[in-house]
């Protein structure tokens, strides 16, 4: 995320402004209510694949939330490529817009609420490997939390998570479900390999159905022409997988390269998986006429 000599611009009340401008006081909904929905898309040298299937899932968090949003997401799209274009040729940027509810009690008042974007600098990971271990904490199931939204109030537990396995030595960490399947790492879908098939959490409601996810998933199987299993996964599969990696919007397509005491290697299919959304990237992450 954004530090202080990263370059971020932010629009807000119909203007863009350099920085991070504050926004919410003591009595703001979202400040105490957590009424706070976003998304996050990536912006590489000016491609920016997918971006408006990010900007229509914010439509669609802010309105499970019980939001009202203000903007369309074809308008959000619009106005993101206005501050892509606001940086420089090759940058590396993320996009996030956010929705929030500036009033209501315990409920948020719909109409209350408001738009803001950031696009900020954020250099696109090396991708040299993750370090994963198994997390004691779990996703929520659909009936505890929102998790069919991109939501603030969700991302609590993620950090535990994160927490936890950092004290470790590990960089992620892999979260269960309720029923002691594999759901997710903390913040990135994860794929297995076993015998030249891969394998992926099937989507129960407990972690969002990714972006880069499921591309990564069109892209294998059409171009690749790899075998791809949307199903059940037990902790025990994924320890003894012949590869594994993540696919994430922030990171895009990264290696698992230990999991626990178990070192693995960049195996062939999440090289393949890495070249064809990159190839994806450039012939279809420009900016629309």
């Amino acid at each position: 995320m954004p530090t202080s000599e990263q370059r971020a611009i932010t629009w807000i009340d119909g203007d863009w402004v350099e920085g991070n401008p504050p926004l919410l006081g003591p009595m703001t909904h979202a400040t105490w209510m957590a009424s706070v929905v976003f998304d996050g898309a990536r912006s590489i040298r000016r491609l920016a694949p997918d971006l408006d299937l990010h900007c229509a899932r914010i439509i669609r968090s802010a309105e499970i939330m019980g939001l009202l949003p203000p903007v369309t997401g074809e308008e959000i799209e619009r106005l993101a490529w206005d501050g892509i274009y606001r940086f420089g040729e090759a940058a590396e940027l993320y996009i996030r817009p956010l929705m929030y509810s500036e009033e209501g009690f315990v409920v948020a008042i719909p109409e209350s609420t408001r738009f803001v974007l950031s696009v900020f600098e954020a250099p696109l990971p090396p991708g040299n490997g993750l370090r994963v271990c198994l997390s004691s904490f779990r996703r929520p199931s659909p009936e505890m939390a929102p998790t069919d939204a991109k939501t603030a109030c969700l991302y609590p537990n993620v950090a535990r998570a994160l927490r936890e396995a950092r004290g470790k030595g590990y960089d992620s960490a892999v979260m269960l479900d309720a029923q002691s399947n594999v759901a997710e790492l903390a913040t990135a879908n994860i794929f297995m390999v076993r015998d030249g098939v891969v394998a992926t959490p099937v989507c129960n409601g407990t972690f969002l159905n990714g972006i880069t996810r499921q591309r990564t998933i069109q892209l294998l199987r059409d171009e690749g022409g790899v075998q791809v299993e949307e199903r059940r996964i037990t902790y025990d599969e994924l320890c003894a997988a012949d590869e594994l990696f993540a696919t994430g919007n922030y990171t895009k397509i990264n290696p698992v390269i230990q999991i626990d005491d178990r070192t693995l290697a960049r195996g062939p299919v999440s090289t393949r998986a890495h070249e064809l959304y990159f190839a994806y990237a450039e012939r279809a992450g420009g900016r629309k006429p």
